[in-house]
């Protein structure tokens, strides 16, 4: 297991709401990849390699006078997300339909029941981009497709792609953390029908779904986009998110470069998640 080293920043804000929302979005998009809510507000993580010294500068929210935001961060290796996640990690429902939630939590009410341990993995279903993901899922029929989760991080919406009934499914990230982790979440949520790889879009020559599901970011979906196109069954259907709404004309000109067109767009705090088919 590679032995990756964290900055991990701790911001107290006030009033909670809506600027903790806020900050997680914006962090996420300048390179954030895991969130804890706290009491007091909200710790973040960055790989250190993907940190540098004005990682802030862009993140708006603390320069609004409407809330009062502090900090402090340090470097550290390997963070316990487990406990991490266990101290601060509620339950998330998401329409009432479906739920994601941690072993020790009571079993929810819901169609849907998720049971994940992110470790330092991406997608407990807190993230509006994961969040609308689930939704997108929810909304369409799954029953005996074959699927590609692209970036699975825990593996959240591969779990949820076999509970709507899809035969066959691969979950694909780079991140070596993910990878073990996805594995775990699969057999912990007994799921018979997904493939856990390590890598990234090289893995799919010769690949074919109905079906692709890309939770990223802008830059490596712009780049991967053709080749989805390239992965897709006739009547195949795209799913991405991991961006803001100012990138969807960018997003979507590159997806109609490789004869796919928009069909559906759901929105949460200016993140975005679209669906596309060909």
């Amino acid at each position: 297991m590679s032995n990756t080293i964290y900055i991990g920043y701790y911001f107290t804000v006030t009033p909670l709401q809506p600027a903790t929302e806020i900050l997680i979005a914006e962090l996420g998009y300048a390179g954030f990849e895991s969130f804890v809510e706290t009491e007091t507000g909200v710790t973040a993580y960055i790989q250190k390699e993907e940190w540098r010294e004005n990682i802030l500068e862009d993140i708006y929210v603390l320069t609004n006078n409407e809330f009062k935001i502090t900090y402090t961060f340090d470097e550290i290796e390997q963070v316990n997300w487990n406990s991490e996640w266990e101290k601060n990690f509620n339950p998330i429902i998401v329409d009432n339909l479906c739920s994601v939630r941690a072993p020790f939590h009571d079993t929810p009410d819901t169609q849907y029941d998720i049971v994940i341990e992110p470790k330092m993995s991406f997608g407990t279903g807190h993230h509006e981009t994961t969040r609308m993901m689930i939704q997108h899922i929810m909304a369409n029929n799954f029953q005996g497709k074959s699927v590609l989760d692209m970036g699975c991080g825990t593996a959240v919406l591969a779990i949820l792609a076999e509970m709507k009934g899809a035969s066959s499914i691969d979950a694909i990230d780079i991140d070596n953390w993910c990878y073990l982790n996805s594995i775990e979440n699969a057999e912990r949520n007994n799921c018979k029908n997904i493939s856990v790889f390590e890598g990234d879009a090289n893995l799919l020559i010769d690949q074919k779904y109905d079906t692709i599901i890309a939770n990223i970011n802008r830059n490596i979906l712009l780049n991967d986009i053709k080749t989805y196109s390239k992965c897709l069954n006739p009547n195949g259907s795209l799913f991405l998110s991991g961006f803001y709404e100012t990138d969807i004309d960018i997003i979507e000109k590159e997806c109609n470069a490789n004869g796919l067109k928009l069909k559906n767009k759901l929105n949460r705090n200016n993140w975005v998640a679209l669906h596309f088919e060909n």
